[in-house]
């Protein structure tokens, strides 16, 4: 059993849907919850929450706004000493085609969902090393992993957090801060028409937020990218795959286009611990070796 009394939780765009099954799935298993929203359904949230026996407060205000999230982490620290969960589910569409895509729609979205997060995520890192525990969750999309026509600013957004996950979750390993990715599948308006009812009644939020709550757990992994939905749970992996090597100097690009098929083939590909994992196989390739202690 997932026990959660004691720690303290910020979900941010949590005045409904995901964010909200989100807050009152961890309140019930007994963290204390900021309720992070624009408008007054934070609030409303944050009571239902406390009328059902737990504790929770509204936060109002944007994550784009760097000052009002340290005030918002400022003041959860004055009232509850800590913050050991992150959940950075805040986001907004402004989806048209790329060619009628405004810069200024474009330039939004990146700054909710992905400064946004990173404004959150550095707020809390402090006090997450002091106290050498600590939880975030960033939230991906299949948009972002895969694409989706029309979304060109969100998936940006959204691949753009799987690289701020990556990275913060090797420089928090030592310090058990464990940050990883939520891809979710729920029903939003976009599906409406798509698909039956009994399909869409399937894609409630609340099957969802159970993956949220593994992440957050003492017993979370890190660095992974969870896909959820519908009550189905999957993994998704940036892959590099073994390639080949040209020994020409310089390579030419005919020859490359000419083994496509043998840059392409995923037999033997791995997943990357870091960065640096390409430049070696590259070098390995071209007959320098690494010690792998």
């Amino acid at each position: 059993m997932i026990d959660l009394k004691g720690r303290v939780a910020i979900v941010t765009g949590a005045g409904g849907g995901l964010g909200a099954a989100h807050a009152r799935l961890l309140a019930q298993r007994g963290a204390q919850v900021v309720v992070n929203d624009l408008g007054e359904a934070a609030r409303q949230v944050a009571g239902e929450i406390n009328d059902s026996g737990g504790q929770a407060r509204a936060a109002l205000g944007s994550v784009s706004d760097p000052a009002f999230v340290q005030q918002m982490v400022d003041d959860t620290l004055g009232r509850w000493n800590r913050v050991d969960i992150l959940v950075n589910n805040a986001g907004i569409l402004r989806d048209k085609s790329f060619a009628k895509m405004s810069l200024d729609d474009f330039r939004l979205v990146v700054d909710v969902h992905l400064l946004g997060a990173a404004y959150c995520s550095k707020a809390v890192w402090e006090p997450m090393r002091e106290q050498n525990f600590g939880r975030i969750v960033m939230t991906t999309s299949s948009s972002g992993l895969y694409g989706n026509f029309g979304q060109s600013n969100y998936s940006a957004a959204k691949m753009a957090l799987v690289g701020l996950m990556q990275t913060l979750a090797i420089e928090g390993k030592k310090y058990d801060i464990r940050v990883n990715c939520l891809a979710p599948t729920a029903y939003t308006q976009m599906l409406e028409g798509l698909f039956p009812a009994e399909q869409l009644d399937l894609l409630r939020p609340e099957l969802v937020s159970p993956a949220v709550l593994a992440l957050v757990s003492e017993e979370a992994p890190t660095r992974a990218i969870v896909c959820a939905g519908a009550g189905g749970f999957e993994m998704a992996h940036v892959t590099l795959t073994k390639g080949i090597h040209l020994s020409e100097i310089p390579p030419s690009a005919e020859s490359l286009l000419a083994r496509w098929n043998d840059v392409a083939d995923r037999r033997d590909e791995i997943v990357p611990e870091k960065g640096f994992d390409q430049v070696q196989l590259e070098l390995s390739k071209a007959g320098y070796s690494f010690d792998k202690a």
